[in-house]
């Protein structure tokens, strides 16, 4: 059974189109405010701000409103929100899009990295004109996708069904099979008995 559920997974399984994921990261600040006659707490407020900003940029890259940008950038390609993911440890930024054509993802990387760097005012009144200070650290690095914890998972859990479907079978035949084989099971049923033709096997090798 194992063998036939093998094939037929292989031969029917559905065949995902191959995927790729760019990935990049971003060091995330903002400029801190020019010495003037008070003390700046030793730009205390600076990193503080930042640690808000790369909080808040990380929810805005994941967006529509940012996929809309990203989409205006490209021109002929249309972005929806998903397809770019972004995670955020201490003030560094890491960026994830998943596409299915190589170049397209290459195109749709760089018109991120350029959002990202020149537009982030667009999402944050509190920045101005002049925006953050946001730097590329690692360029987009281009790679084929992970496959999913449930397609890697899809093949081995069938596997095991099959295997425990065949040994289910394999014990309801034994417990519904009546046959008589030798005289134990008649004599195991109270049926006395006289005599016994021996196998061909017995005759032979008995």
């Amino acid at each position: 059974m194992e063998a036939i559920v093998l094939g037929a997974s292989l031969a029917f399984h559905p065949r995902h189109p191959a995927l790729f994921q760019a990935s990049m990261r971003f060091n995330v600040s903002i400029e801190p405010e020019a010495e003037g006659n008070y003390y700046s707490y030793d730009r205390y407020y600076a990193w503080l701000t930042s640690e808000y900003l790369i909080d808040d940029l990380t929810e805005v890259v994941k967006s529509e409103a940012f996929a809309d940008a990203v989409s205006q950038e490209l021109g002929d390609i249309k972005l929806r929100a998903g397809v770019i993911a972004a995670e955020r440890k201490h003030r560094i930024m890491t960026v994830r899009i998943v596409w299915g054509d190589e170049e397209e993802l290459r195109r749709i990387a760089e018109a991120t990295v350029k959002v990202i760097q020149e537009r982030s005012g667009d999402f944050f009144g509190q920045l101005g004109n002049k925006g953050a200070d946001i730097r590329l650290i690692d360029p987009p690095s281009i790679a084929p996708a992970p496959k999913s914890l449930r397609e890697r998972l899809d093949l081995p859990i069938r596997l095991l069904l099959a295997f425990l479907a065949g040994v289910a079978l394999a014990f309801l035949l034994d417990y519904l099979d009546d046959t008589v084989r030798d005289r134990a099971d008649l004599e195991a049923m109270g049926i006395e008995v006289l005599g016994e033709i021996p196998s061909a096997r017995r005759r032979w090798f008995g």
